[in-house]
Order: structure tokens, then sequence, then C-alpha cells
């Protein structure tokens, strides 16, 4: 039986099964958990949390007071938890307050962005230590994640996913599942995909590369090329991450499916089966195209980043690896000047992409921070390009200009909030 218990009247023993409110506002990435130590008991009562759910099937329950309790009704999400649908998870969707999605600015999501990247990396880097150890993973724990996600991405996708792309080489095992996941709902919301799907489009993104877990890390982490034979070692990580998905609870069938076949091409020239066109599914397809783009986009251990445009530009080109369709939608769906590009304007500055402007793709909201002419950076200025005599005339790369730390200011220049238009 699920009854709401005060936070005063946990004990050690108890199972949580959800933790109510936003996944944001308590201090475990985890909703549903044994309480089995002194410490947890405390952080939760310290946490402000009014009331969990408990469940007295899974551990210990109220006693001689349970009689009084009121039990929370149970849902049809309960009693099928192998569904698949948007809320295969288990949990009970229904009692979360609502979180809200409408829209907003870049600059007005990026605080929320940013602490929802950076609790999704604790989580995901938790997951996979668990998948490492042979544990199978409960996906019904993540849902909160993806939903947060997925209401981010709503708000505006700009914030989260130019964050997310923010990522060192050392953080990229973990935070590249969150970008994908990320940059897989806001590629299903441009294709007009049933609302109900994201969810398990959100999760597919999550858990595309949980076969990973089975390579040797001195090969993920491997500075120079694989050799055939370490290749054909990684190679096989779509494989085993099925294999982990399949024994894990109530994982939607989508997230297994891109987990198995995110490596296809359209050509038949991907693995691990060497399926060809319309044999990927739609899925699959997409998480092709969103793994590759935050791949090369990233910081890796054996390569530098690609700028985003860079990257879009030399995805186009290699033909037969992606659905041209979905490629061209994705192209849309990041912006033609993706949030943090670099762009030189015809005024001789330097400008960082804030915000896409969404009547026209071409005038984005931009940072200007440096003067070509005196060769420094100047105090940050936002620029709106509509309605002024001022243009973009060229991408431009980092490593051309005396900038300093790049990513530092970069990251700085994200965070900056909105404060008066420029001349």
């Amino acid at each position: 039986m699920h009854i709401r218990v005060p936070i005063d009247r946990l004990e050690i023993g108890m199972y949580v099964d959800e933790i109510e409110g936003s996944w944001l506002d308590h201090p475990f990435w985890r909703s549903s958990f044994r309480i089995s130590t002194p410490r947890q008991l405390a952080k939760l009562r310290a946490s402000g949390i009014a009331s969990v759910i408990i469940d007295d099937s899974r551990g210990l329950g109220l006693g001689e007071d349970a009689a009084a309790a009121a039990p929370i009704a149970e849902t049809s999400d309960v009693a099928a938890p192998e569904r698949t649908s948007t809320h295969a998870s288990g949990s009970r969707g229904s009692r979360r307050p609502a979180q809200s999605d409408q829209p907003c600015s870049a600059d007005a999501e990026v605080e929320r962005a940013t602490a929802i990247v950076e609790r999704s990396k604790h989580a995901v880097k938790a997951m996979f230590d668990d998948v490492r150890l042979g544990k199978a993973i409960n996906s019904g724990e993540f849902a909160p994640l993806v939903d947060e996600i997925s209401n981010s991405i709503a708000r505006n996708p700009y914030a989260l996913i130019g964050i997310a792309r923010l990522k060192n080489k050392d953080e990229y095992t973990y935070l590249h599942s969150v970008a994908v996941c990320a940059l897989m709902i806001n590629l299903a919301r441009h294709l007009a995909l049933d609302e109900a799907l994201m969810r398990d489009i959100g999760m597919a993104g999550l858990l595309h590369d949980v076969g990973k877990m089975a390579v040797p890390a001195a090969l993920l982490h491997k500075p120079g090329a694989l050799t055939d034979a370490e290749f054909t070692v990684v190679k096989d990580h779509p494989e085993r991450g099925h294999e982990v998905l399949c024994v894990s609870g109530a994982v939607p069938e989508i997230a297994r499916d891109v987990c198995l076949h995110h490596h296809e091409r359209v050509d038949g020239a991907g693995y691990p089966y060497g399926l060809k066109g319309d044999a990927i599914s739609l899925y699959a397809r997409m998480g092709a195209i969103c793994d590759v783009y935050d791949a090369v986009t990233s910081e890796r251990c054996y390569k530098s980043a690609w700028h985003p445009a860079e990257a879009l530009a030399r995805m186009a080109q290699w033909v037969g690896h992606f659905d041209p369709h979905l490629f061209a939608v994705f192209e849309r769906s990041v912006g033609i000047y993706p949030v943090g590009t670099l762009v030189r304007l015809r005024s001789n500055r330097l400008a960082l992409v804030v915000e896409e402007c969404s009547d026209d793709l071409t005038r984005p909201i931009l940072t200007l921070f440096y003067s070509v002419i005196e060769e420094r950076l100047v105090p940050p200025q936002t620029l709106r390009l509509n309605g002024i005599d001022d243009r973009i005339v060229a991408r431009e790369n980092p490593g051309t200009w005396a900038l300093g730390d790049w990513p530092a200011l970069k990251a700085r220049l994200l965070d900056r909030p909105t404060q008066r238009d420029a001349a």
C-alpha cells in the first residue's frame, strides 16, 4: 500500500516510493529508495520536504498507525509498470504538481537549465556506476529527470542544449547522455511527434550509450586513434547496452531500439547489423543524428570540439550516413546560428549568439564582447539585430582571436543576464 507520510514520521527501513514536488527541489536524484542509514534519514528531514509517499509492501510501514493513515489511490500506471507509454516507469505522474512549460527567453531559462544539467550529470554517473557493477536499471528513477529536461526544452531549447555543450572532456561520458536526451526531445517537437511519446524519446537519448560501461575505460579515454581490434571491442556497446536494458525494469521499447540501432546508417554501412533505410526505426535515425552532433561538438580526449555550424556543415556532406529529411529538420531545430556560436559582425565586432530569434533565424540575439579594430575585449552588451544596420558576416573560430580562456569566457557570456540593447 502507498501511504503519504509526514517527513518527521519517517524511519530507517521505510521504502520511499516518491518524493513529492519538483525533482530539483529535493537533495536526492532518485525519487524512490529504501532509507537504510541515519544519514539518509537526517538528509530527508533537513530537506524542507513536507511529506513523501512510502510503499509498505517494500519496506517498513507505519505499524499501529497504519490503519489511521490515508492510502494513496493506485493508478493504472502502478498496476501495469510493464507498459511502454509515457508513464511506463510506473511512477504515479498524476500526483506530481505540473511543471511550467510556458515558452520563455533563453536568458530567463538559463539558471534553471544549469541546475538541471548539474543534477543530471550526477544522476547519470550514479546510473553508469551501477551498470558497471552489474546492476539492472530502474528507468522509473529517471522519469523525473527526463520530465525536467523536457519541460526546459519546451520553455526554451537553446538554454539547456547550449549549457550541455559546455562539458569538458572529463564530463563527456555523463553529459553526452543528457545532451542527446535534450536534442532528441527538441527534434521530436520539431517533427510534431505525439506529446505522449516525449518521455520515452527522452529516455532513449538518456540510455542510448549505457553499453559503453561494458567497454574498458582505457579505450573510451584513449587519446589516440583506436586500432582495428580496439574498435571491434567498442562496436559491441550497442548490443551490450541492449542486453542491460532488456533485463532492466519498465524500459520503454523506444529506448531499447535506439540503444541497439543508433550507430546504423541509412546506406547500410553502420553497425551492429548493417540495417538500411526504413529498416532503421524513426527513433534510431533520430538518435544517430543527435548522438553524432553532440559527440563532434564536444571536447574529447582525442579531439577538439567542432563549432556547431562547422559540425552541421560537415554532417550534411556525409551522404548515406543520416536520413536527409530528419537531418534537415534537425538543422532547423538547433538553429542556423546555434546558441554559443561565435560570429563577426560587419561593424568589426565579435559577438556570441545567446538566443535564437524565432521570427528570423538569420538574426539571433547576440552579446558583443570584442573589438576587432582595437583587438581587445570590451564590456559585454546585448544586441538585437532586428531593425539595426548591422549583420553577421562570418562564423569565427575562437582560436583565431586573443580571447584568453575561451570556454570560461563563453560560459560567463552565456550566463550573463540581458540588461540592455547595444547600439
